[in-house]
């Protein structure tokens, strides 16, 4: 569905078609095939038959296509040929031939249509048919790489009926059955811009399920349930059990797909990643199926921008296995906070009922660090963790802990779930590009806490003590902003709003995006002796975004963020100099607060120390006024933020 959307389509309202490997007894293929009432299958073969229904209605071929699932034993050959469209039919993979009908011809599209077909001839008609999707619900690999021998494969059975990625003319491919394609065959495929995964993707949720089940029932084991109450509360949970595993994987994919977005923006720090997994003996590029330097190279050249999506869920995958092993082995597990994770993982009626008995779990470590792996990586992105370490040396520890310190603090749960709701209400690409833009706010406030903080991070408190402040003012930025930036907090909620989403959401959302300084904010607050959720925070805000819209902070972020990345010292440039700009305004903030009189407002207590230190101010304004006929590079924006620095040393003494 994810797909679809992607390519604007709705499949839960429109009629769509499809070509599949497998049968309706089979239930991988039998399930998926039910999963839309908007399905047409025009053509499907397994290892007996091939069924073909060149125009099928969708609401009787479904209701044919469920009694053939329910029928126990079923196969293609059991479909009710009254129901079969004209110029359709079901024949047996024996045949010496099979005819080609004018209707066949048109919906598989095959040019120059013979009378008649070899099964092999038509089965690979039938895989490269210009349909919306191809679904594999069967066994074999049906679809290699255009490099790739069919020995190579390794499956001597379909080489007769095996075609190419860059054959196929489908919108989308689902992978319901495992080595239906070679990761080659799919990297092909993708660059010729189809739509596809990965096998181990799209069937994420069976091993999920298995996975759950283990877990839940090793809890059981230790709470004395006869085996008669034990299976009653299986069953009663089996809703909720699917539930949450469709929740880990629509959350996988969506991390796909921003992945995909991001993919050649983000090319040169996939690029580092795979080199330094490589050095680290963690990763064969080759057997991985992911691209040397010099394919990556070929493909900019060629204007096929970053990793593919097949590409990107192997590297998703070797992270999220790299990071399970090293939080596993740490001592973040053990931390009194991820109680709450433990519980969580499992089904209402057993938090409800064994809460208690859960910290005992013999497996407690894996479930709370398998839970918090995949939600830093599918919230954060597939290279989070990794830049998080290249830029601050922090630990993969901490750096968890800093994510969840920062999703708390700024309540980017809620946010999340509330993009989430507009599910089929509105453009994927809004809700993509507010993903993003909180995904921006993640980075920044994880980096600001590995780089202010002590380790190990004390969760808990970092969160007591700048939840407070930061739930107090976000609401309010709107009306803090000054001038410019108060223009720019406004363009972005209006551009927000003209990609789809609504006002109240889009607002939050632009509000998120500009809030990073709040952190700041609240630790001047708190180094001042203020409380931060009182009026007092308000005042300190009014003098921080004052000074902020004086020092036109916004515009050289802006011209900061627009420095190239291509290697990891442009990177550790660009970030250096976005932090010692906030810095700077934190401490500017304090010197207003400590040398003006306490007793005056904001503004005048501003304007106070701008007299106070006219001479070095002045110099200030002399080096932005020269940044702004300059070309803005590296060495402008270092020039200026040292005048900025030093307007910081050499300003007014405490009163």
């Amino acid at each position: 569905k994810r797909h679809f959307r992607e390519l604007g389509r709705d499949v839960q309202r429109e009629d769509f078609t499809v070509v599949g490997i497998g049968d309706m007894s089979g239930d991988v293929f039998g399930n998926g095939m039910l999963r839309s009432r908007h399905i047409r299958l025009v053509a499907a073969f397994d290892h007996r038959h091939i069924f073909l229904d060149p125009n099928p209605d969708a609401a009787t071929s479904y209701e044919e296509r469920e009694r053939l699932f329910r029928l126990p034993r079923s196969s293609w050959d059991d479909y009710r040929r009254e129901l079969i469209s004209e110029g359709g039919g079901v024949y047996s993979r024996t045949a010496k031939s099979i005819p080609i009908t004018p209707q066949v011809a048109e919906v598989l599209g095959i040019a120059d249509p013979p009378e008649t077909m070899t099964p092999p001839e038509l089965i690979r008609a039938i895989l490269t048919a210009p349909v919306d999707l191809l679904w594999n619900g069967g066994i074999g690999t049906y679809v290699k790489g255009s490099t790739e021998s069919h020995a190579e494969v390794g499956d001597k059975a379909n080489d007769p009926v095996r075609v190419d990625g860059n054959q196929l003319r489908c919108k989308v491919v689902g992978e319901g059955g495992n080595l239906g394609f070679t990761q080659a065959g799919r990297i092909e495929y993708a660059l010729t811009g189809g739509w596809i995964n990965a096998d181990f993707i799209d069937n994420s949720g069976g091993v999920d399920c298995s996975d759950r089940e283990v877990n839940i029932k090793i809890l059981l084991a230790t709470v004395g349930l006869t085996g008669a109450e034990r299976d009653k509360l299986l069953a009663d949970m089996t809703d909720e059990v699917a539930t949450l595993v469709l929740r880990d994987n629509y959350h996988q994919a969506w991390a796909l797909g921003r992945a995909r977005v991001q993919a050649e923006p983000l090319l040169p720090v996939h690029r580092r990643m795979l080199t330094d997994l490589e050095r680290a003996g963690e990763l064969d590029r080759r057997l991985a199926g992911l691209p040397t330097d010099a394919e990556l190279v070929a493909r900019a050249e060629a204007g096929q921008g970053g990793l593919t999506t097949p590409e990107l869920a192997v590297l998703m995958a070797y992270v999220k296995n790299l990071l399970q092993d090293e939080i596993n082995a740490s001592d973040l597990p053990d931390d009194p906070w991820t109680y709450d994770l433990l519980v969580n993982y499992f089904p209402t009626p057993l938090r409800e009922r064994y809460a208690d008995q859960m910290p005992q779990h013999r497996l407690r470590r894996e479930i709370i660090t398998l839970g918090l792996v995949n939600e830093v990586v599918n919230r954060g992105g597939i290279s989070f963790v990794y830049r998080a370490r290249e830029e601050t040396g922090a630990s993969a520890a901490d750096v968890l802990r800093a994510y969840v310190v920062a999703r708390d603090v700024f309540g980017l749960s809620e946010l999340w779930r509330t993009v989430e709701d507009l599910d089929n209400q509105v453009p994927i690409a809004a809700q993509t590009s507010a993903y993003l833009l909180t995904r921006r706010l993640l980075d920044r406030t994880v980096r600001w806490l590995l780089q202010n903080r002590r380790s190990p991070l004390d969760v808990p408190a970092e969160i007591a003590a700048l939840q407070p402040g930061v739930s107090r003012l976000l609401p309010r930025l709107g009306e803090l902003f000054r001038g410019d930036e108060q223009a720019a907090l406004r363009a972005r909620t209006e551009s927000l709003v003209a990609e789809g989403l609504p006002e109240a959401v889009a607002d939050q959302v632009a509000r998120v995006s500009y809030s990073f300084g709040l952190v700041d904010l609240v630790e001047v607050a708190r180094s001042a002796g203020l409380n931060p959720d009182s009026d007092a925070i308000d005042h300190v805000a009014a003098i921080y975004f004052t000074l902020s819209e004086r020092f036109r902070v916004d515009a050289i972020l802006s011209q900061i963020s627009a420095l190239p990345r291509q290697d990891r010292w442009q990177t550790l440039a660009r970030m250096a100099l976005r932090y010692d700009l906030y810095a700077a305004l934190a401490a500017l903030t304090s010197q207003v607060l400590a040398s003006t009189s306490p007793m005056a407002d904001p503004a005048a207590r501003v304007a106070e120390w701008e007299q106070l230190n006219d001479v070095t101010i002045a110099r200030t304004d002399a080096a932005m006024a020269a940044f702004d006929r300059s070309s803005a590079d590296l060495a402008a924006l270092s020039v200026l933020l040292r005048q900025i620095r030093t307007l910081v040393r050499t300003a007014a003494p405490r009163l």
